[in-house]
């Protein structure tokens, strides 16, 4: 979307804390689409587009409106946007400068190949998804908080961009009931820590029950003072730490110092006179986007029509190598050699018509 006060273009900022995606309803076909001439801002939680929205209004460009986002998320929406995760940025700026910042979680200096196993070399359940042990260093706050001048307008940071909910609490809707109680209240019962936050006297928080959570109105209003430090230095990374030590985690203060944004080309690729601008590894996402409409480009899907058994069939066919090939050769390249540029070149059939 362009703003014209700030000649921003925001391609696609799909982060793990930052949620800007369309939720399809059932029924999509029957629901009108929503245009607009100078931006858009979509969530997973209304409160939190409202504040994008906000942002927009006042000035602000793409970046900030989708950071803005960001930390409401980690208020309203706090099964899924949150400070203590990470995640992706791709972003076209007006003068055509395109980037990616990483920001996802990283594993602690302390972890090992062979942590989550136990003598026999077998996985222990739940070692690598719940408890202490299977957080990484977070990378939230360092992508959203990157390049200040040159991407993002507005300066203000943390608890200004989360809005009146931080401090003051929201009430419990019907669906964000259903979402919490998805994501499971016995884990939050097992756990003291959550359960002190995410339930009410120990019983799961009932539609229109307020939910206040004090603590992280502190740490907002702490990254909205020092930036970064105020959530990887200072009393919120000594909490960190603490916390992941008491737990038996690995996270150390070195850990929180040492973590950085790392900014990548994006994969880019044409697809019948469209260019697309996506994610690089560590992300698949882009690759294999590419890949599958290099593969589609080779067939005459117009002429074939929309949703026909033929054309459906080359779609699923093009998804379904896509994903083998993503299983079989993609990683992140610190780690891992890739060949992402032979899952993402051309493939044309011949006499094909496009």
């Amino acid at each position: 979307m362009q703003n014209p006060r700030t000649g921003v273009r925001w391609v696609v900022a799909a982060i793990t804390s930052i949620s800007i995606t369309a939720f399809a309803p059932g029924h999509a076909a029957s629901v009108a689409p929503v245009t607009a001439e100078n931006g858009m801002v979509v969530s997973a939680q209304h409160l939190a587009t409202m504040v994008g929205v906000d942002v927009l209004k006042r000035g602000g460009n793409a970046v900030d409106a989708a950071v803005a986002v960001g930390y409401a998320l980690a208020v309203v929406y706090p099964a899924a946007g949150n400070l203590g995760g990470g995640g992706f940025m791709t972003i076209q700026l007006a003068d055509g400068r395109k980037t990616f910042l990483d920001f996802r979680e990283t594993a602690p200096k302390g972890a090992t190949a062979n942590m989550y196993l136990n003598k026999d070399g077998n996985v222990i359940k739940g070692l690598s998804t719940k408890g202490h042990l299977a957080v990484g260093v977070p990378g939230s706050v360092s992508g959203m908080e990157i390049r200040q001048g040159e991407v993002r307008h507005h300066e203000a940071r943390g608890s200004d961009r989360a809005g009146p909910p931080t401090g003051r609490g929201w009430l419990r809707t019907r669906p964000g009931r259903r979402r919490h109680a998805a994501h499971g209240d016995r884990d939050f019962q097992e756990d003291a820590a959550s359960a002190a936050i995410f339930l009410n006297n120990g019983k799961p928080f009932q539609v229109g029950e307020k939910l206040v959570q004090h603590e992280l109105a502190e740490t907002l209003r702490e990254i909205s003072k020092r930036g970064t430090d105020g959530f990887y230095k200072g009393w919120v990374g000594s909490a960190i730490v603490a916390s992941s030590q008491a737990g038996k985690g690995l996270i150390t203060q070195q850990d929180l110092d040492g973590y950085k944004t790392r900014e990548l080309a994006p994969v880019e690729c044409d697809y019948r006179g469209y260019q697309v601008v996506s994610a690089p590894p560590p992300s698949s996402g882009g690759v294999i986007i590419c890949e599958i409409l290099n593969v589609l480009e080779g067939y005459p899907l117009k002429e074939l029509g929309y949703h026909s058994a033929e054309a459906v069939h080359y779609q699923i066919e093009a998804m379904r190598h896509a994903y083998v090939d993503r299983n079989s050769y993609l990683g992140d390249p610190d780690f891992v050699k890739t060949r992402s540029t032979a899952c993402s070149t051309r493939i044309t059939r011949p006499g094909s018509v496009p």
